[in-house]
């Protein structure tokens, strides 16, 4: 009887345990549900731009519509767009992803068919790397409006970041049959670069820039992708020129100070690409800037500080992702950058795992299979690199950082004549990529 006893006692505190957690938790929702995100004062000169207090102006006026009537979907939903295009512009993808999805949430619980809502949840599972939630959400979206040329460019994004490349050119097709302008046309030039024709990738990015407006976000991330693309092709004055143009354009773009940041690496100026770097990185939150800034240290011979710089951004990027697990909202998936970050400081068993992480995601990507290949070359695994590298190849990609990868595989894999075509492909126009690879690739060409 007592032990019966003890059992009755334990499942009322037990109930009692569960009913305060599922109290707790739902007074948790309802004061997420009521909090209002405020926008968050930028820093250096965006700052100082008529385009901030302009941004400034209309997210007070849609806060404070939202605030008189919190079931204005029209001004939740406008507040949604302005955070989303707020995270571009700071690269505070954490915060605005969680505020401008908070918003979204709004609408689609008052009203769950609303499309626009719909778009621009697909649009946020794009930025958080969510690609098959993106695809879906985008999916309904279209069966909701399919005229709407903006949905077919998420449609396009999800689809290459899953590998259905076949699928991503025919609703690039839809896309520009409905309404060519920037975003259709760097679409197409991506789909043209990832399938190896860089004039074809180079003709349509020129049209991307012609159709933005000078100054606008828009338009210098166009001319910054025109810009890679002639770095990959060598023509690096094309290249230093255009990300000139577009810090003209826009005073603190930082991807353009990251650009000549590399420029600089490559006439092995490290001061100068330091600086760049460092002002890049001082404008905008992107772990990119950090992990090219230790190439700049590692290059010049400060290994301790390009140790030290990767394990910071490992550390931050892991801390994110684990933030992500417990809340959809800011969730971002990051496996294939820390399998590279890891990679750079030879923790193979991590980049591995982070690797096949990835993977398992979406193992169609070219660009999945070529970061696994990579971590396989590394671990002299190379009979699963030469699998994984075949499917990072079919698309004809002629990417040089890929292509010096791909020749160093075939030459481990044993494919010598097929590993000297390759990197002769991959160096012929001295394209501007990591001078360790480059090294690498001359040095392995040279002994074959």
């Amino acid at each position: 009887m007592k032990r019966v006893h003890l059992y009755s006692v334990m499942l009322v505190v037990f109930a009692a345990t569960v009913g305060f957690v599922i109290y707790k938790s739902k007074d948790a929702e309802k004061e997420k549900q009521a909090t209002l995100y405020a926008l968050q004062q930028r820093k250096g000169p965006s700052a100082q731009t008529q385009e901030w207090i302009s941004t400034k102006s209309t997210a007070s006026a849609l806060l404070e519509a939202i605030k008189r009537n919190p079931a204005d979907t029209k001004s939740s939903l406008a507040l949604a767009s302005l955070y989303i295009q707020e995270s571009r512009v700071t690269g505070n993808h954490i915060y605005y992803d969680m505020a401008a999805m908070k918003y979204i949430n709004d609408v689609l619980s008052k009203d769950a068919w609303n499309f626009t809502a719909m778009v621009y949840k697909a649009l946020i599972y794009l930025s958080q790397h969510h690609f098959s939630e993106a695809l879906a959400t985008a999916n309904v979206a279209r069966q909701i409006n399919p005229y709407n040329a903006f949905v077919y460019g998420i449609l396009v994004d999800g689809n290459v970041e899953l590998g259905n490349y076949t699928e991503a050119v025919a609703q690039c097709d839809t896309m520009m049959s409905i309404r060519p302008d920037i975003r259709s046309y760097s679409r197409v030039s991506y789909l043209r670069e990832i399938h190896g024709d860089y004039p074809g990738a180079v003709e349509a990015m020129k049209m991307a820039v012609e159709a933005g407006a000078p100054g606008d976000e828009g338009r210098a991330w166009a001319r910054v992708q025109l810009a890679r693309l002639y770095e990959n092709t060598g023509e690096l004055k094309h290249a230093e020129m255009h990300y000139t143009i577009a810090l003209n354009e826009r005073p603190d773009y930082a991807y353009a100070f990251a650009g000549l940041g590399r420029i600089a690496l490559t006439s092995k100026n490290y001061p100068k690409a330091i600086t760049l770097y460092q002002q890049a990185d001082s404008l905008l939150s992107d772990y990119s800037f950090k992990e090219e800034l230790a190439e700049v240290y590692a290059a010049s011979g400060q290994e301790e500080k390009a140790s030290t710089l990767i394990e910071s951004v490992i550390k931050s990027m892991s801390a994110e992702s684990e933030q992500g697990q417990s809340d959809e909202n800011i969730g971002h998936y990051a496996d294939r950058e820390l399998a590279l970050a890891y990679l750079r400081i030879s923790n193979y068993e991590k980049a591995l795992y982070h690797a096949l992480q990835e993977y398992n995601r979406r193992p169609e990507n070219i660009d999945v299979n070529e970061t696994l290949a990579w971590v396989y070359y590394h671990t002299s695994d190379y009979t699963k690199a030469l699998a994984h590298l075949k499917k990072a190849l079919r698309t004809n990609s002629k990417n040089p950082v890929l292509l010096c990868r791909a020749g160093l595989i075939f030459d481990k894999a044993g494919e010598k004549n097929k590993a000297k075509s390759t990197l002769q492909e991959a160096l012929k126009n001295n394209p501007a990529i990591s001078g360790s690879l480059k090294m690498e690739a001359k040095e392995a060409l040279k002994a074959l």
